[in-house]
């Protein structure tokens, strides 16, 4: 009698969207080690990403939140309208206590700052993959203290940074890094009047008086977020 031929299950498909292709080599390294999963594609900006999943379908998608020229936050929110059912994981080296509820309100199922050990990764893609979401511990209290409105949480619902609109923080978060405002409005297809636009609706939520003290207070988030 012949015995039937076991069928391997089709390994889960990842497609990886950053900017830095070192660090996208050591992802598509740890994923592909994985039983049940392969990089499928990676991509540098939103337009490959676009491309890559239009072409590859993949199963899942790790998206980093700042990419160069556009936003990963954009990013995410566009693949939610046109692919609703793929899921999105956020990956970040920005704190998720300012851009997890942001990536989640975007589309995402997760987020994971690339401080967190590697095995950390492979359980949100895991958990993603099975219809969850995944998030630290630290930040589903931290998301629950929002909605129950309870202890210290009160202080997050105050937070200056939680008035910001996405791109609003995406123009500070470049000003902290030194980029002027012709070439933040060159990276996001804006014109310099627009960006000057953004730069007093910052001053006008972080209550400051003027553009040396809103600078100042980019300067000093981006080290918190370095």
């Amino acid at each position: 009698m012949t015995t039937p031929i076991a069928h391997k299950k089709p390994k889960a498909r990842i497609l990886l969207v950053d900017d830095h292709p070192v660090l996208r080599c050591g992802i598509a390294e740890l994923v592909n080690s994985e039983d049940g999963l392969e990089v499928c594609g990676e991509a540098a900006n939103m337009q490959e990403a676009l491309t890559l999943v239009g072409k590859l379908k993949p199963d899942l998608a790790i998206i980093d939140v700042s990419l160069d020229g556009n936003n990963g936050i954009e990013l995410m929110k566009t693949l939610s309208s046109r692919y609703a059912s793929m899921p999105l994981l956020a990956y970040s080296m920005h704190d998720e206590s300012i851009y997890a509820e942001r990536a989640l309100r975007a589309g995402a199922k997760g987020y994971v700052m690339k401080q967190a050990d590697p095995e950390v990764l492979l359980s949100a893609i895991q958990q993603i993959l099975k219809g969850k979401m995944y998030l630290s511990d630290r930040i589903s209290e931290h998301l629950l203290g929002k909605l129950v409105g309870a202890g210290t949480s009160n202080a997050a619902i105050k937070s200056p940074i939680d008035k910001l609109s996405d791109r609003e923080l995406e123009v500070l978060q470049m000003m902290g890094k030194g980029i002027g405002t012709a070439q933040i409005a060159e990276r996001l297809c804006l014109s310099v009047k627009t960006i000057e636009t953004y730069r007093e609706h910052l001053k006008e939520k972080l209550n400051l008086s003027s553009g040396q003290e809103l600078l100042r207070y980019a300067i000093e988030l981006s080290l918190e977020q370095s």
